[in-house]
């Protein structure tokens, strides 16, 4: 029973942080507890990417009407 003990807190320790990163989805050896960036920082990467990739589906969807009204 001492031994179920051991490697239940072995286990703990050990998986803990990796849960924690895995769950921030950063590299699973990162520091846990390192300061996460602002939220308004997330929210303008998050933005912006979306905005490209907005751009690129209306660019996409438009090529053809492009094409016509050129020739």
């Amino acid at each position: 029973m001492k031994k179920y003990f051991i490697g239940l807190t072995i286990g703990l320790l050990v998986a803990f942080p990796l849960g924690i990163n895995f769950g921030k989805d950063v590299p699973l050896l990162s520091n846990p507890f390192a300061a996460k960036p602002d939220i308004a920082t997330q929210v303008k990467e998050r933005a912006g990417d979306l905005l490209k990739d907005t751009k690129e589906v209306i660019h996409d969807a438009t090529k053809p009407v492009k094409e016509k009204l050129g020739k």
